[in-house]
């Protein structure tokens, strides 16, 4: 088993951490890991965790070929799964998958099957299952604040952490793809009050003011905020510029007319691949020292150890005649 762990800071300050090879029966795994926001740990005096993180743990099984009474499929056969860990949010959650899990599960398939060469395994299977240790909050809670289960918009940072975290089980599996996937998220939000004047004259790496209620942020945090307006999730290849996944939250034609013209979908969306972007320096990273172990592991003996010993056997030969 190979384990390798990567870690860098987004430019919202919150710490990514993905590690592969944790699962020595799955063909390929991996683990990601976003921590809390800095502003949400500073806040209040409880005990208690004012914000969750967000941890996922990811297994692929395959590709495997499917039962005989399986009809003939000339490409592979994709299935994928997201479930809720029970301890997954402050609110305990059943053990049965319920709509929302299903619905975060076809949104992953169709951001990996975008990159999955399926041609080279017809008839075969390959199985990515998803599991949410701890889910991100859309409220938060602490110090006499209401407890807030994992919803709507704790959804979408899960969803972009299930794309990045699958394709770097799918590349540990060695599964063949045209290029790596990484999700990315970008919201709408509304600050609070007393930070308005605060945000307006000091705007962060990753927001543009356009009104000292609204901002546009990357990597949102929905504990964090006061509301969200709108929010995009986006399922991105790089190498290929082309958007996989796409899924959108929120109403943006409420907004004033005269702010609707400077932020837009296309906005939001913008800033959703830029989100992705990011995330994928952490992928790439982590996938690369990952390949270069396996490669160290099944070639032990360096090159120039075979040649040298090759050279020196070729001096000691004699001829005669």
């Amino acid at each position: 088993m190979v384990q390798f762990a990567q870690e860098t800071q987004l430019s919202s300050g919150r710490y990514v951490v993905l590690k592969t090879g944790l699962t020595p029966s799955a063909s390929g795994s991996a683990y990601y890991e976003l921590e809390q926001p800095p502003s949400v740990n500073a806040r209040g005096k409880s005990l208690i965790s004012s914000s969750a993180g967000l941890k996922l743990s990811c297994t692929v099984h395959g590709p495997r070929p499917l039962p005989r009474s399986t009809p003939f499929t000339p490409h592979i056969l994709l299935s994928t799964h997201i479930k809720f860990a029970p301890f997954a949010a402050k609110q305990r959650r059943g053990y049965l998958r319920d709509v929302g899990e299903r619905d975060l599960a076809v949104h992953l398939e169709t951001a990996l099957r975008g990159v999955i060469i399926g041609d080279r395994w017809p008839k075969s299977g390959v199985e990515v299952t998803v599991t949410v240790l701890e889910g991100e909050e859309d409220k938060w809670s602490g110090n006499g604040a209401d407890v807030g289960a994992t919803g709507s918009w704790g959804m979408m940072t899960i969803m972009s952490g299930c794309i990045t975290v699958a394709s770097a089980a799918i590349a540990d599996a060695g599964i063949d793809c045209v290029d790596l996937v990484s999700g990315g998220v970008a919201a709408i939000v509304r600050r609070p009050t007393e930070t308005s004047r605060v945000s307006q004259q000091r705007p962060g790496p990753n927001r543009r003011t356009l009104d000292p209620d609204l901002q546009l942020v990357m990597d949102p945090c929905p504990s964090e905020h006061r509301q969200m307006v709108a929010a995009c999730v986006v399922g991105y290849s790089e190498s290929r510029d082309e958007i996989t996944e796409l899924w959108a939250k929120g109403d943006i034609s409420s907004l004033n007319p005269k702010l609707s013209t400077q932020m837009g979908f296309d906005d939001l969306v913008e800033r959703g691949v830029e989100a992705a972007v990011r995330t994928r320096i952490v992928l790439m990273e982590a996938v690369r020292e990952s390949t270069e172990i396996k490669t160290q592991i099944t070639d032990p003996i360096p090159r120039n150890d075979i040649l040298t010993e090759a050279k020196g056997d070729s001096e000691d030969m004699e001829v005669t005649t």
